[in-house]
């Protein structure tokens, strides 16, 4: 088989899920028997990491707190073909797992989105739902339509994706970094659209609606200035200037009619936030040259790693296509990225 010739990884950073990681790693184990399991144990209190060793994972502990910090360590730490991340709180199914993988080598691309079928009716959560709408419409409107979910936690990776990743977030934002990296490079990308089920009875989210929606609304604004800086720098330009109108018109219009000007702070005001305005368009035009070269840098890095799939890639195609050919093919029944 395909997955015989390959080395993955299974990410899967865990933060008190001892209710469910049990399960989770056991299901991985047997949705994909050659590869490794790691779980990452954020600092659990709950004997997360007793329960999955039990279950056949490799447990490593990452004490910095926050989803982010613990996928960059995953990235640095570990070497495979192909990365595989989920959740373990039980909501990604592991029989999905091999469709990823698929879609990731017969596609050629880098990331593979596993998007949720029914993430709107996550737990009941309704600020969740709408956050989610808001954000991936905020996305697609800032850096491309790349992406449908933005926040589906349910990824399979090449190497080169993980290993040009720069990963600078700290929490729950780190998704939104990974899809800006892919629409920054341009890199090929696919999503296939999965059921999300709900979490067990015992199992508690740790996401805060208006906490971590703020977090991922700043790294918004901070992945727009560093991507897209004449967007960035050009919109609180177009602020100041219009504040610095607003403020002289006044005073223009009683210097016309008296040839007074009463109103001198009002003038200072509006001449320095015309100069502001003028500086920021400024700093937007040369950040937007370095940002440039910065892609640029990071698309060399990137196309310097070797595609670890390119070995067997043509094999898989065959296996692939032959699989596609036979009766009742999984494939067949489900929806294509």
């Amino acid at each position: 088989m395909w997955n015989e010739k390959l080395n993955i990884a299974v990410l899967l950073p865990c933060y008190n899920e001892a209710a469910t990681i049990g399960d989770v790693v056991r299901g991985y184990r047997k949705a994909l028997p050659q590869a490794t399991v790691y779980v990452y144990d954020n600092n659990s209190t709950d004997g997360t990491a007793l329960y999955a060793v039990l279950a056949g994972a490799t447990v490593v502990r990452e004490r910095r707190q926050g989803k982010g910090h613990v996928v960059r360590r995953m990235f640095a730490d570990i070497e495979a073909d192909i990365y595989l991340m989920a959740d373990g709180d039980g909501t990604y199914a592991p029989e999905d797992a091999e469709e990823l993988i698929r879609t990731l080598l017969t596609e050629g691309s880098d990331m593979v989105v596993g998007t949720r079928r029914n993430v709107h009716n996550d737990a009941g959560r309704q600020g969740h739902a709408f956050g989610n709408r808001i954000f991936n419409w905020l996305y697609r409107s800032i850096f491309g339509a790349d992406f449908t979910d933005i926040f589906s936690g349910y990824r399979a990776f090449s190497r080169r994706f993980v290993k040009s990743f720069p990963a600078v977030s700290g929490g729950f934002e780190i998704e939104t970094e990974m899809s800006v990296h892919a629409s920054r490079l341009k890199l090929p990308v696919s999503e296939l659209e999965l059921d999300y089920g709900r979490r067990p009875e015992g199992s508690r989210s740790k996401l805060s609606t208006f906490r971590d929606g703020g977090k991922i609304l700043w790294m918004f604004a901070m992945l727009m200035k560093e991507t897209r800086p004449f967007a960035f720098f050009g919109i609180l330009s177009a602020v100041a200037m219009e504040l610095g109108i607003g403020f002289g018109i006044p005073v223009l219009v009683e210097y016309f009619e008296s040839g007074l000007v009463t109103r001198m702070p009002s003038w200072v005001l509006s001449m320095a936030l015309t100069m502001i305005a003028f500086m920021l368009f400024t700093a937007g035009l040369i950040l937007d040259s370095v940002a440039r070269a910065r892609a640029e840098q990071l698309r060399i890095h990137y196309m310097s790693l070797a595609k670890p799939s390119s070995r067997h890639n043509g094999d898989e195609r065959t296996v692939y296509m032959a699989e596609l050919e036979k009766p009742g093919s999984r494939k067949k029944r489900s929806k294509a990225a």
